[in-house]
């Protein structure tokens, strides 16, 4: 066990150092109560991330289910390469290709959100920006010289880096303000915004998915000890009526 902790610590400090130095991270919206929101997050992963990022750890009929799919419509929608509804969530891409072409073998996300945190995630797919020395033109605030397209640009636009002229001690200065788009994309800002949240929220669930169930039956042992404790309390009060 402790050599199965340790060699845990070791990936997490090993991806913390791949991170490059850590910036303030944006707060991530997660909520596992909101149906539609895992339902989108599970679109845009299986349209967006799946052809390089496995998920080898989640079957697609436990998805389903836990999202309220009906397996029809997911099997007709979600599942794009001939495999059985029983079957993990894994691609065609063949490893040795997969290699030649980033590198490093895309590693498997299923449970990326555990590792990164949620926080890192919203922040790292919202901060993108174009950087033409890097050989998929893009580079990330978050993640420093990462080795993977911004495959969600066609949603969000086209990233850069804005810099404002403002006077600092009576001096016009260039000043970084954040990272702005060029309006290309599907989606308006905000709309983005909800996306990255909805797939970082899928992200979530997957890692650990017995995490609804213990939702719902937590909200059900609450109500029970609410009308356990009421039914007790008149039970009390039955017998020591006489007493008093």
């Amino acid at each position: 066990m402790k050599k199965l902790l340790s060699a845990v610590a070791l990936l997490a400090s090993s991806l913390a150092m791949a991170a490059g130095p850590t910036i303030p991270l944006d707060k991530a919206p997660i909520d596992l109560r909101d149906q539609a929101s895992l339902q989108n997050g599970a679109k845009l992963y299986q349209n967006y991330c799946l052809a390089c990022h496995q998920m080898q750890y989640q079957r697609y009929s436990r998805t389903f289910k836990d999202l309220g799919i009906p397996e029809e419509l997911g099997m007709e929608h979600l599942m794009f390469t001939g495999e059985k509804v029983g079957d993990h969530i894994t691609n065609s891409m063949p490893a040795d290709y997969a290699e030649k072409s980033f590198g490093v073998l895309p590693p498997d996300l299923t449970n990326v959100a555990r590792v990164r945190g949620a926080d890192w995630l919203y922040t790292y797919l919202r901060t993108f920006y174009v950087d033409e020395s890097r050989p998929f033109g893009v580079n990330n605030k978050v993640f420093p010289m990462v080795g993977m397209p911004h495959v969600l640009q066609e949603l969000q636009g086209v990233p850069y880096r804005a810099y404002e002229t403002r006077l600092v001690d009576g001096q016009a200065t260039e000043v970084y303000v954040g990272i702005r788009t060029d309006g290309s994309g599907e989606l308006s800002n905000e709309e983005y915004d909800r996306a990255v949240a909805d797939l970082v929220n899928y992200l979530v669930y997957t890692g650990e998915p017995s995490k609804l169930q213990s939702h719902a039956l937590g909200t059900k042992v609450l109500i029970f000890i609410f009308i356990f404790f009421v039914l007790a309390y008149f039970l009390k009060k039955e017998y020591w009526k006489d007493v008093h």
